[in-house]
């Protein structure tokens, strides 16, 4: 990995020394927009050369880090007249307030000028779903919950809050799945920051890539990227929010930023989760350990507290002429999760429980034109937190508390204090160099590194845990994009990826795959964008899949790299009926080839899960959404998924001649599912400047089979070889005061108290009610 390191260092000190050359001193805008009424307008679009932003609730926008004297200022909003001023700029803050003129018949220009940022992500060539997390803050969703609502996404849960998450993406799931925040792989930021407990009040924005994944998110994804946007919201502002709720729910979240005129700034995100989860559970008699009753009965959970804390700082310097961002910051988390059960309704625990902890010191640099057309982002972080298990309870529970007095040295499942700390560290750069308004090249590069040391103290001679367990991964990527705007763009990238993994008295492996792709899309007119994507990709066995966790997964030193052909095609389609109704569809059409399929089984001793390679699985999929407005007072839209995972292997261990199972259909894999929501949006409610929105959705998840479906017979039993179908309804209501600077929310969940599984006979809340409170204010500067 020597030449890793030279790169890097080179890679930072052609940044150093570029800077050096740079005198351009940056530059911002702010200001209010406004309607010829004195109304406020939120969510108006304002493009300032190439950035574009929202207008916040109170009609406030500011865009940081403009490096030219001069710009042209483009402002649209649905239903006024689209406003365009050419203005020169000076050194520091620059103030712009905008009035637009009320136009009904402008509908076309808006379509073509006001995009919000999410909207220019997904006219993207690449097949991404961009989610304004904007349109969420007063709901108490977490990431998970927000994409959960996207077309191709299913995530499933094992329970309640803090519960185990699994999210697919056209199939593909786990480690399949690779998650960013602003770029940043998240593989390393350990159990007290994951998706299903980040409240979506810290994004900006959460884009979905699906299949064919971007060099800058550079990362061995096989199917596809999660990158959560937290964006630069404001200078000086506090947006705080706590909600309560059924099983005793609490959730609280703070971001804050405090910044000077001299560009000095002080970030805060900060968030808490606690929960009970002490919802009741439908019992049949044969789930129940104990066999001390033959009724099935309704029972509340009583092992299955979970709470986490996260607090995110940075300090540095904004809108610099050496950098628009340079930041030194701390990640500082730590998470309690008890155990109700195993991967079944008759494993009951009353002991078992995890903790863990993050402590990641993290540093940021971005500047765009560093010299003249040249983009430079530095990241690099290292967590020194620890993760630990502990089972020592000799007892055996049922659901009703009744305990069996078990062997001193059992626990309830397996007798363990082990701890341990994964040493996860990761440095990006990427650099981005627009040529002209045609021409863009593109290099990123991430290095990773895992280093596990732990311990138990029941067990402190166990030579297993003096074992090297150490990776280095480096992913390099290349790109040239060509690009008539709106009219037509085409991107073609290269990646290549090289691991060195140790483990043990193995020594040293290496592995590494080259990898390539491209990305085209055209924009038939105003109203049709057509797209398609292709990418060879390749993924590398993540350190948990080959050194196991010494504790639920066994290691596998034999993995090899997984390769697949991910191959998109899709079209977005925008109009409208006279001139206040509205439509957008988006519609994509996949292919999938995956060889050497990495996934998860038992041990041949059934006791431990392993992860294998299986030679192949193949995908054919569909899904399409659709969005109406009408005015600005009604939205709706819904989206549907298609997607059939086949396996292609076609010996299988422990048979004689083709598998059985060749060609089935991928088992525990929902195949088809979609959701539905509606919005209504009444203003002025009371007093000007309150408004009140009131939203429903609709989750449907149709049943799919736990085992293979060819070794299923016809009997009334193979019942139970489904996860059954899953219809969820949900309420929210929100009332804004004064221009959204107070917030009360009030959600009801699953409102019909369906029984909900998301895995099979593990249930999830049944109907649950939240009171959410949040308020918002913006400094002027």
């Amino acid at each position: 990995m020597q030449y890793f390191r030279i790169l890097l260092a080179a890679l930072l000190f052609f940044a150093v020394a570029t800077n050096a050359q740079t005198q351009q001193q940056t530059v911002s805008l702010q200001g209010r927009v406004t309607s010829s009424k004195q109304t406020v307008l939120d969510r108006a679009t304002i493009k300032v050369n190439n950035t574009v932003v929202s207008s916040s609730a109170d009609g406030s926008y500011s865009i940081e880090g403009l490096s030219k004297r001069e710009a042209t200022v483009q402002v649209s909003a649905v239903g006024y007249q689209p406003f365009t001023r050419r203005i020169s700029l000076t050194p520091g803050v620059n103030t712009l307030n905008i009035v637009l003129e009320e136009d009904a018949k402008s509908i076309e220009e808006v379509q073509v000028l006001g995009l919000t940022e999410a909207q220019e992500v997904n006219r993207q060539a690449y097949n991404v779903t961009a989610i304004d997390a904007s349109k969420l803050y007063n709901t108490t969703l977490d990431i998970a919950g927000a994409l959960d609502r996207v077309a191709g996404v299913r995530v499933r849960e094992t329970g309640g809050l803090g519960s185990n998450m699994n999210l697919s993406l056209n199939g593909f799931s786990g480690n399949h799945i690779r998650f960013f925040i602003d770029g940043v792989p998240m593989d390393n930021m350990g159990s007290s920051f994951q998706i299903n407990n980040i409240p979506i009040n810290i994004a900006d924005r959460v884009e979905v890539y699906k299949g064919v994944v971007p060099i800058w998110l550079g990362s061995d994804a096989l199917g596809g990227a999660i990158n959560i946007v937290t964006g630069n919201r404001h200078r000086n502002y506090v947006d705080a929010s706590y909600s309560y709720g059924s099983f005793n729910t609490h959730r609280t979240v703070i971001n804050t930023a405090v910044t000077s005129k001299s560009g000095l700034t002080l970030q805060l995100n900060a968030f808490q989760n606690y929960s009970d989860n002490n919802y009741k559970v439908h019992l049949e008699a044969y789930e129940n350990r104990g066999g001390n009753y033959a009724e099935s009965a309704k029972i509340p959970r009583f092992h299955d507290t979970y709470h986490n804390e996260t607090l995110i700082t940075n300090l540095g310097v904004v809108g610099k002429s050496f950098a628009d961002q340079l930041l030194l910051g701390m990640v500082l988390g730590q998470n309690y999760k008890e155990f109700q059960t195993g991967a079944r309704m008759q494993s009951v625990y009353g002991g078992r429980h995890r903790r863990g902890t993050t402590v990641m010191p993290t540093f940021k640099y971005s500047k765009k034109d560093l010299i003249e057309g040249l983009d430079v982002t530095l990241n690099a972080n290292i967590n020194l937190g620890w993760e630990q298990t502990i089972d020592t309870v000799n007892k055996r529970f049922d659901w009703f508390g009744v305990t069996t007095v078990l062997p001193s040295t059992s626990g309830e499942y397996r007798r363990s204090m082990y701890k341990y700390n994964n040493n996860e560290g990761s440095v990006t750069s990427t650099f981005n160099y627009a040529l002209n308004n045609h021409h863009n090249f593109s290099l990123s590069n991430v290095f990773t590194s895992f280093n596990r040391k732990g311990s138990d103290e029941l067990d402190p001679v166990n030579a297993q845990y003096e074992l090297p367990s150490k990776t280095q991964k480096n992913v390099l990527g290349i790109g040239y994009q060509y690009q008539i705007e709106d009219s037509w763009s085409l991107t073609t990238f290269g990646k290549y990826i090289a691991q060195i993994n140790t483990i043990g008295d193995r020594g040293r492996s290496e592995m590494h795959n080259w990898g390539y792709g491209f990305a085209s899309t055209y924009f038939v007119n105003n109203g049709v964008q057509l797209k398609a994507s292709y990418e060879l990709t390749n993924r590398m066995p993540t350190p948990i899949e080959y050194f196991g966790d010494l504790d639920n997964q066994a290691p596998n030193p034999d993995l090899t790299p997984e390769r697949s052909n991910n191959l998109n095609v899709g079209m977005i389609y925008s109009f409208q009926l006279q001139p206040d109704h509205h439509f957008v569809l988006n519609s994509n059409l996949i292919y999938r080839y995956a060889h050497d399929f990495i996934y998860t089984r038992f041990e041949n001793n059934q006791q431990r899960l392993v992860a294998d390679n299986r030679e192949g699985v193949r995908t054919f999929g569909a899904d399409a959404d659709l969005r109406y407005s009408y005015k600005d007072w009604l939205t709706a839209g819904g989206s549907l998924t298609y997607q059939y995972l086949q396996n292609m292997q076609q010996i299988e261990p422990g048979f004689n001649g083709v598998s059985p199972v060749y060609l089935d259909q991928m088992p525990n894999i929902p195949y088809f599912f979609g959701n539905t929501d509606v919005s209504l949006f009444f203003r002025n409610i009371g007093r000007p400047h309150n408004n009140l929105n009131i939203g429903y959705n609709l989750l449907y998840v149709h049943q799919f089979w736990l085992y293979w479906p060819s070794r299923g017979g016809k009997a009334a039993s193979d019942e139970k070889k489904f996860v059954p179908r899953q219809l969820s309804h949900d309420i929210n209501l929100v009332y804004s005061l004064n221009n959204g600077k107070y917030n009360i929310g009030l959600e009801a969940r699953n409102i019909t108290d369906a029984l909900l599984v998301d895995n099979f006979s593990l249930q999830k809340p049944g109907r649950a009610f939240y009171l959410n409170l949040r308020y918002f204010f913006n400094k002027k500067s």
